[in-house]
């Protein structure tokens, strides 16, 4: 079975367990660390996810993994928090942290404000969505406004300023 086959069949045997605690997936890894396997859960709440909360998740998703026996190899199980850099990857999550700082890198470059500069990496103010656009304010100079289809997004991050 293919990596992404397996992530898909995880993700769809946990979130039901996922749903029952409150808890959302923001990303799930599956990837070959050092001499092993790594199937890593990302997992939020509103107002923050709890080390307990981290736990308990990890205890059930062990048990149903256990069960369906889907991942036929010997791996680690890790589930923690996305922390202060959380990965954007759904629109919801996209009008969820609007206000917030962000950092896009998108799969080509492009030039959604017009002025002739083609790039991929662009970090501003998160507005939302508009549609099927991610919608930001530059920081730079003039403050420009842009618009960047999510299906270009290759990475978005929320950016903390300390």
């Amino acid at each position: 079975m293919k990596l992404a086959q397996i992530v898909e069949q995880v993700e769809l045997l946990v979130q039901p367990i996922l749903d029952d605690l409150g808890l959302e997936l923001v990303d799930l890894e599956y990837q070959r660390e050092g001499r092993g396997w790594v199937l890593r859960f990302y997992l939020d709440k509103e107002g923050g996810i709890t080390l307990d909360q981290c736990a308990e998740a990890s205890r059930e998703i062990s048990a149903i993994l256990d069960v369906e026996d889907v991942i036929g190899t010997a791996y680690n199980l890790e589930v923690s928090s996305p922390g202060l850099d959380r990965p954007l990857k759904k629109a919801k999550d996209f009008d969820r942290f609007a206000g917030q700082n962000v950092k896009i890198k998108t799969v080509v470059a492009c030039d959604p404000d017009g002025r002739g500069r083609n790039r991929k990496s662009f970090t501003g103010t998160l507005d939302g969505m508009a549609g099927a656009d991610v919608v930001v304010t530059l920081k730079e100079k003039n403050a420009v406004q842009v618009k960047i289809p999510l299906d270009q997004i290759e990475r978005a991050n929320l950016e903390y300023e300390f």
